[in-house]
């Protein structure tokens, strides 16, 4: 991808951070709201929430009025599920779970079209290309998407210097809470081993010229990773918003035995 070919990719290389939120709810209309709310980037969510194509779709088309940028996270690394997530006007996909650069040379490819990769060419039938309205989208496509991978296991971190130096990789997005359970603390991802260990894998993500992220919904822990080099963070999500935003109400007003 070229540096100015793609607004995501462009924004995650600047000097700052994006700020973002996890859209988990699975709809349109809490998409939406989320989306005038001023942050940077949203994320809507395949492989923890239940999402389809077709919902992410409504959510795309609800979201295309704002300006905010858009990431889609499939459940896998599955081609054809990213081929359906572009057709269907996806620009920004961030995969989980990526473990190697042979799979990460697998993700470039499943995101181009021949000679430099494996999309199918369905674009008479795609959003993405406005049914063709847009003439010359099969020439322009490949640059118009960026591709963030997830770096969330031992193993991963293993051969990171290998999956960084993969050519097509705009960012990699680190996964404290998978990364912590791989390394034997299961539920604990501001474990003190973790914290550091994760701002120095921002550190060397920044330094091998990506961009690197990182989702933390405690904000002392989201500016610490900042300034070790992350330059988009997930700092919530729409359904903890709603969680514990009720619970706040249930507490003021709920006459509970522990009040009488």
């Amino acid at each position: 991808m070229t540096a100015g070919s793609n607004a995501w990719a462009r924004q995650i290389q600047g000097d700052r951070p994006q700020i973002g939120m996890w859209i988990a709810s699975g709809n349109a209309y809490s998409a939406e709201i989320c989306a005038g709310a001023g942050l940077d980037w949203l994320m809507l969510d395949l492989e923890h929430v239940p999402n389809d194509i077709r919902s992410t779709l409504a959510q795309l088309q609800a979201l295309a009025a704002y300006p905010v940028q858009v990431l889609v996270r499939p459940a896998s690394g599955d081609p054809v599920t990213i081929k359906q997530l572009l057709d269907i006007g996806a620009t920004n996909l961030i995969i989980p779970m990526v473990e190697s650069a042979a799979e990460a040379r697998d993700l470039v490819a499943a995101t181009r079209y021949p000679p430099e990769g494996i999309r199918g060419v369905g674009s008479a039938l795609a959003r993405a290309s406005r049914w063709n309205r847009i003439s010359d989208y099969l020439i322009t496509a490949d640059d118009t998407v960026s591709l963030t991978i997830q770096v969330e296991s031992a193993a991963a971190l293993d051969n990171l210097d290998e999956i960084l130096a993969v050519d097509g990789i705009d960012a990699v997005f680190i996964g404290p809470a998978d990364l912590a359970a791989s390394m034997g603390h299961l539920g604990q991802p501001e474990h003190p081993a973790m914290v550091s260990l994760i701002g120095k894998t921002l550190s060397q993500i920044k330094a091998s010229g990506k961009a690197a992220g990182v989702n933390a919904f405690n904000p002392a822990l989201a500016r610490r990773y900042m300034a070790a080099g992350a330059s988009f963070v997930l700092v919530g999500a729409d359904v903890t918003v709603l969680a514990r935003g009720s619970e706040a109400l249930a507490a003021q007003y709920v006459e509970t035995p522990d009040k009488i």
